[in-house]
């Protein structure tokens, strides 16, 4: 390694392809699932923060594997490691959350793919999990995904059966405006 090798800037990670299911794509009042796995409803998330709805209704899935996915198309508003915030199109401000008490984690087992201020599109990779991190951490990896401005909307519902299985970008939540 040479001298100005270390001042090289380092290359992001490759993102995984966009899955080739997007059903969000098809309407604006529609959220896809951003991981593949086991739907579950907001309520039977195992931390209160959630499952009281207090950021938000919408639903969560156990993953059946390692890569979350932008729900929506929108901008990038926050990435923390284990969370991404995206402000759809349509007005609807989502936060995709990667299990329970992954804050502590801080950042460790994630690979984010986006940054504050990208625009995404519906499908498009967004981070990634360890999911053996998390395990080993004694963490829940459940991926949540919360409409942050609920209030706004007349109702936002499960559009698949509790304990459904799902694949990443399969319509799963649909929001209905006042």
């Amino acid at each position: 390694m040479g001298l100005f090798d270390v001042f090289k800037k380092k290359e992001a990670p490759a993102a995984p392809a966009v899955p080739a299911n997007v059903e969000a794509q098809a309407g604006a009042d529609v959220l896809c699932a951003p991981v593949t796995g086991k739907v579950i409803k907001m309520t039977e998330v195992p931390d209160p923060v959630f499952s009281g709805e207090i950021l938000g209704k919408g639903c969560a899935i156990w993953p059946g594997d390692d890569t979350v996915y932008a729900p929506v198309s929108g901008e990038v508003t926050v990435t923390m490691g284990h969370a991404v915030g995206i402000m759809g199109e349509s007005g609807i401000e989502v936060l995709v959350h990667v299990g329970v008490d992954t804050v502590n984690l801080q950042g460790k087992g994630f690979t984010g793919y986006v940054k504050q201020g990208d625009k995404v599109v519906a499908g498009q990779p967004v981070l990634k999990m360890d999911r053996s991190v998390i395990a080993e951490a004694g963490y829940k990896d459940c991926v949540v995904l919360a409409v942050s401005n609920t209030a706004e909307f007349a109702a936002v519902e499960l559009a698949v059966e509790a304990d459904a299985e799902v694949a990443a970008g399969d319509a799963v939540v649909t929001v209905t405006r006042k």
